[in-house]
């Protein structure tokens, strides 16, 4: 099948919903599709206010009709809801094609966070730009039950996976693990408000603190930190050895729709700690990989007592094939 994917989160950013989207594209080209990935990077870019980093089209939609016919695809899947995901979308409406969508950012509550905007009005927005969807895929259970109760319709399964090849246990590196400082609590991700960053840092440790990732606060928090190892956004194989060289991964944010982080320390076989919200409550469940608490303090002292093995174990059951195949079954053939 011929699949256009259109999102407005793409390399060279470095978040969760980059890392779905490459891994889903592989995938699929691995088992014979066509993919045509349609991002910023095939537009005029400005940066975004208030988050740099993330480069932003201008007026994507003259070129849509280009962009679409020539590739002539069998599927359309809007990915996100940006400049690019609603240029793809009026184009699809004008000319009656089907197309999917996906809910991966709870951009009511991060904007909520940063300027204050009410969240009903933001989710009156994202409602209708999700409702002409055949479907829109949402990453776990209790995400969907959340935009039903708010109004969405047509809401579709799309869960994610893991590499367990990448993220491994054995990934440790002798220099980070001789650290004499102990235990090591890591925070993988954006250095930004939404984040909830602060949680993390006012944990008390006789070890250390590590925070793997950029974003806009980054430097206020250097400053403010000094003790805090911070080393910058990290990828492959580097990554991977920061995770399995912890001792307890830290996923402080309550605004986070899946937290595919949650996932990469558990197959790295460090257990996870995190409040019981949407997101943690799907990855973590009643499992023995982590402890979803109130008190995070709280938390890091348990989770210290559970056995890595069964961290591992426990993401060995998280599939990238499964969650590429209800990708697959959702979306909107033309």
């Amino acid at each position: 099948m011929r699949i256009q994917i259109f999102t407005d989160a793409w390399t060279p950013q470095i978040n969760g919903v980059v890392r779905t989207l490459k891994t889903t594209t592989q995938v699929l080209e691995r088992q014979g599709h066509t993919l045509d990935v349609v991002a910023p990077d095939r537009f005029l870019t400005y940066s975004c206010p208030t988050y740099p980093e993330i480069q932003l089209p201008f007026n994507p939609a003259w070129r849509m009709s280009r962009i679409i016919e020539e590739f002539s695809p069998q599927a359309i899947h809007i990915a996100t809801e940006g400049p690019i995901g609603w240029a793809a979308r009026r184009y699809c409406q004008s000319h009656q094609i089907p197309f999917s969508t996906s809910f991966h950012t709870r951009f009511p509550e991060y904007i909520k966070s940063r300027i204050g905007f009410p969240r009903r009005w933001m989710y009156q927005l994202l409602r209708r730009f999700h409702r002409p969807a055949e479907n829109t895929m949402v990453p776990t259970p209790t995400v969907l039950q959340n935009l039903k109760n708010r109004g969405f319709e047509h809401l579709a399964l799309w869960t994610r996976g893991v590499d367990t090849n990448l993220f491994h246990p054995h990934k440790k590196k002798s220099d980070l693990i001789l650290q004499k400082n102990r235990p090591v609590l890591l925070y993988v991700g954006r250095v930004a408000v939404e984040k909830n960053l602060q949680a993390f840092f006012d944990l008390k440790t006789d070890g250390m603190k590590w925070v793997v990732g950029d974003g806009p606060q980054l430097d206020m928090f250097k400053k403010k930190y000094p003790e805090v190892l911070f080393v910058g956004a990290k990828s492959g194989d580097e990554l991977a050895a920061y995770y399995a060289s912890a001792d307890v991964f830290v996923f402080p944010s309550k605004t986070d729709t899946f937290g595919l982080v949650m996932l990469e320390a558990l197959a790295s076989g460090v257990p996870v700690v995190a409040y019981p919200v949407e997101g943690p409550i799907d990855v973590i469940r009643s499992s023995r990989a982590g402890v979803l608490h109130e008190d995070l303090q709280v938390e890091v002292n348990h989770a210290l007592k559970l056995q890595r093995s069964d961290c591992r174990k426990y993401a060995e059951g998280f599939s990238w094939d499964s969650a590429v195949a209800q990708f697959f079954k959702n979306l909107a053939p033309i």
